[in-house]
């Protein structure tokens, strides 16, 4: 049994990639002959040892404030005991700690071999502006730049002398520690820049910060991988399509949330001349700085054809799509795969025994559950002997607002089930037609359904020339049997009813439209073909969120209520004038009560769509964009408005008026939960799952937006929004909870929810009482998904790959 330390977390800004890192190491490398023991550092460098399970807590605020209570702290005695007791370790910290050489650092005193590259290349390359410099007097080319220190007061002077020596126009503002895209800023003129290198300082973002001119040209990543005779290797690089119009840059949002606003191409869109100068170039960077194991490189093809390598990370993003997966799937490596040859490589420098794996193995995949799980799955399907694993096939996709969303969770599942011995599972993709077609893993980990289409739609023109590119590397990397596992075929296009026929169970990972209002469960119904989650009739009523009230009414006396709603067809509004809308306004509130309202269509989920009303100007404004039929609302369009809304991708006919209800507010500040009670009224999400024919509520988590609306990252992706699981019983009594879960029992049986289902409400901390907001019966499955949270918390806990087999074999056994 090889023991790797999974070193996550750290103080930088990046601490929430870093636990999206983490799943995906644990989820992939951990099994019979590895194990995975992570450790968690807290933003103050503390140590904390963590079990498994805890990864799946979404963000650094949720880790932060159960670590008292659920985590082993260590002294750094007690750390440097700990990395002395396994083989290696495997640092996934981004930004400082992780990547400048710290950690690295303290595994070499401590004599723990690690994986990736060594102190000297990660201090040389963290920081952006000695990266800049190091390269430029090396013979790389690149851009100037200046540094501006906040201990000195010169700024001003040093901005008006760069900016005319080199005639900016526009120019971009950064870190020079800083990394995924946090803190940067394109501005226009030397007092923007002033403002933002102030802001940046006082915020404590970093002590340097870096100018440098708005380049033009097309970004791309490349990833660069070591092989067994220490040779790098550059795999196929990511081009990023974006528009620069409005002097955008490749931010935060755009590197970690599926949005339209950024396509990936990979390999570019480029000649192979310049691919393979990308890739030469990211060699010799690679040997150069003097890095190992891996690393990602970001840079820019200008317009005169040279070549700019912008950013050096020596710990690439590990999520389930990130470039470093999404290039290696390209020469047929699956994520299990990569990881192997990278923990390989590390254990040949060592001179570690690295284990082979005694299974045969079914793509990627490991056919055994992690050791530590095996005594909690009592109850778990089994497989005969000599028998061949079930086929499942995940069904993600679509055209809805919701799609991206769905791309996220097919994949997850899709992933997560390609490591249990029960299911084979298959990826199929819905596309925008209602097409369906067969998906070889690389095009699996796209980014969002319109890049998945264009892939699908494109791959055959396409093979020749990346059948050249794709044996270029495999033959650099010089593999050996079984480190490339994943076959290599083209997309197999087939209608929606064929894809049923062929079918043995469909796993539905589709939010919204037919995957959820009951079309397509009719569909598999008729056709006798078992699914996931409730039936035709419960999934139609759950997704009309007008109707799902109506049905709540008759709880009334339960102490389980609807919120007052207002169902309106939006014809009304297209003669209205301001006055109109004053008007209308004043009537809403009477009616609703309150002096906002929430808005929202009657039959979407996951945020899209919804929107807090302060005023009859928002009213306006809101209904101008659903007549308009737009993609989204933008940031600061309406009052108090926290981010884009993403709106129904069909035109809403309806639009539901809503009360707000106004709830306690709760933070979680400095590992510490600031509680303010305002009405004992609070927003929770509850999961429910199917056991022994009956639906069974697990603990409900307290859900806590960043503004007045959950947004699309708060709800799925991790890193960004705060679940308490379970609530604090400082402040929510037990026998409220257990109210609280018997009540959510009632409503899932009087909506006819089946298999699983998650339902948010708003409860009172003291009785027990709640209002149902929706119920949906096909919950989103992202990696950080609370419903994963909610399993883990169950006596004994249910880790995410067995509660999708759970599902799966309730679904078999109706």
């Amino acid at each position: 049994m090889l023991k790797v330390a999974l070193l996550c977390g750290g103080p930088s800004l990046e601490r929430g990639i870093s636990l999206n890192s983490a799943r995906s190491v644990c989820d992939h490398l951990h099994s019979d002959e590895i194990e995975v023991l992570p450790i968690y550092f807290d933003h103050h460098k503390n140590a904390f040892q963590i079990s498994r399970s805890q990864l799946y807590s979404n963000t650094p605020s949720d880790f932060d404030f159960k670590l008292q209570q659920s985590a082993k702290p260590l002294s750094k005695s007690g750390f440097s005991r700990f990395l002395k007791s396994v083989d290696l370790a495997f640092p996934v910290m981004h930004g400082s700690f992780g990547e400048d050489g710290q950690i690295q650092k303290i595994c070499e005193q401590n004599g723990c071999p690690y994986a990736g590259s060594p102190v000297t290349a990660c201090k040389r390359a963290f920081d952006k502006y000695e990266a800049n410099e190091f390269i430029k007097k090396n013979g790389f080319y690149t851009y100037p730049s200046v540094i501006l220190k906040s201990h000195l007061t010169d700024h001003k002077k040093i901005l008006t002398k760069f900016f005319n020596e080199h005639k900016i126009k526009r120019a971009v503002v950064k870190p020079a520690t800083g990394g995924s895209s946090i803190g940067v800023y394109s501005i226009s003129t030397v007092d923007e820049a002033l403002e933002k290198v102030h802001e940046l300082f006082s915020k404590r973002v970093d002590t340097r910060v870096v100018v440098e001119p708005f380049c033009k040209g097309v970004e791309f990543t490349v990833i660069i991988l070591e092989n067994r005779f220490g040779m790098p290797v550059a795999v196929l690089p990511t081009e990023m399509e974006l528009d620069y119009i409005d002097h955008q840059i490749f931010d935060y949002r755009k590197k970690y949330l599926a949005t339209r606003n950024v396509t990936y191409h990979c390999p570019p869109r480029f000649d192979d001349k310049t691919i393979e100068l990308i890739q030469t170039q990211a060699e010799q960077l690679f040997k150069t700085l003097g890095m190992r194991d891996f690393a990602r490189f970001d840079g820019w093809l200008l317009l005169d054809g040279k070549i700019w390598f912008s950013d050096f990370n020596p710990i690439s993003g590990m999520e389930q799509n990130s470039f470093l997966f999404q290039q290696t799937s390209q020469i047929g490596m699956s994520h299990r795969d990569l990881l192997r040859y990278i923990v390989k490589n590390t254990c040949r420098r060592y001179n570690i025994k690295f284990p082979q794996s005694p299974h045969a193995t079914r793509g990627s995949c490991s056919t055994t559950a992690p050791r530590d799980q095996k005594e909690l799955l009592h109850n778990r399907p089994t497989r005969p002997e000599g028998a061949a694993p079930q086929s499942v096939h995940v069904l993600f996709g679509g055209r809805t607002a919701e799609r991206q969303v769905s791309v996220m969770s097919g994949t997850n599942v899709w992933l997560k089930l390609r490591n249990s011995n029960i299911y084979n599972p298959k990826p199929y993709f819905l596309d925008m037609e209602h097409n369906v077609w067969r998906l070889p893993y690389s095009m699996t980990l796209n980014h969002t359904v319109e890049e998945i289409q264009a892939s699908c739609k494109n791959a055959e023109k396409d093979e020749k020339r990346l059948q050249y590119l794709k044996a270029k590397v495999i033959n650099k990397l010089n593999t050996e049997e079984g480190e490339i596992t994943e076959e290599l075929f083209l997309p197999e296009k087939m209608s929606l009813q064929d894809f049923i026929k062929r079918s043995d169970f469909v796993f539905i990972g589709l939010h919204g439209g037919i995957g959820e209002d009951g079309t397509f469960q009719k569909m598999l119904e008729d056709a006798k073909v078992p699914f996931n989650g409730s039936g035709s009739i419960a999934s139609r009523l759950c997704m009309d969120k007008y109707e799902t009230g109506n049905a709540i009414k008759k709880l009334k006396s339960d102490g389980i209520y609807s919120a007052p709603r207002k169902l309106v067809d939006v014809k009304i509004f297209r003669k209205y004038k301001s006055l109109d809308y004053k008007r209308y306004w004043r009537e809403l509130t009477m009616e609703l009560g309150g002096n906002s309202i929430i808005t929202k269509p009657q039959g979407d989920g996951c945020s899209a769509g919804i929107a807090r009303l302060y005023s009859a100007s928002d009213l306006e404004r809101y209904i101008s964009h659903v007549l308009k039929g737009t993609e989204l609302i933008p940031n600061k369009t309406l009052k108090n408005q926290h981010g884009i809304i993403e709106m129904p991708h069909c035109a809403m006919e309806k639009v539901m008026f809503e009360q707000f209800v106004i709830t306690d507010k709760v933070r979680v500040i400095g590992n510490k939960l600031k509680w303010q009670t305002k009405t004992n009224w609070i927003e929770i999400t509850v999961g429910v799952i199917e056991k022994e024919g009956e639906m069974h509520a697990m603990q409900p988590s307290i859900t806590v937006a960043i503004g007045n609306i959950l947004t699309l990252e708060e709800k799925f992706q991790g890193g960004t929004g705060v679940n308490i699981t379970p609530p604090p019983s400082d402040y929510v009594k037990p026998n409220a909870v257990k109210k609280v879960k018997e009540r959510i029992e009632k409503v899932a049986k009087v909506l006819g929810i089946e298999g699983y289902a998650r339902i948010d409400a708003f409860m009172h901390i003291k009785t027990g009482e709640l209002i149902i907001i929706e119920a949906n019966s096909t919950p989103g499955l992202t990696p950080s998904t609370v419903i994963y949270h909610q399993a883990l918390e169950e006596k004994p806990p249910i880790y995410p790959m067995q509660f999708l087999e759970d599902v799966i074999k309730t679904a078999y056994s109706k």
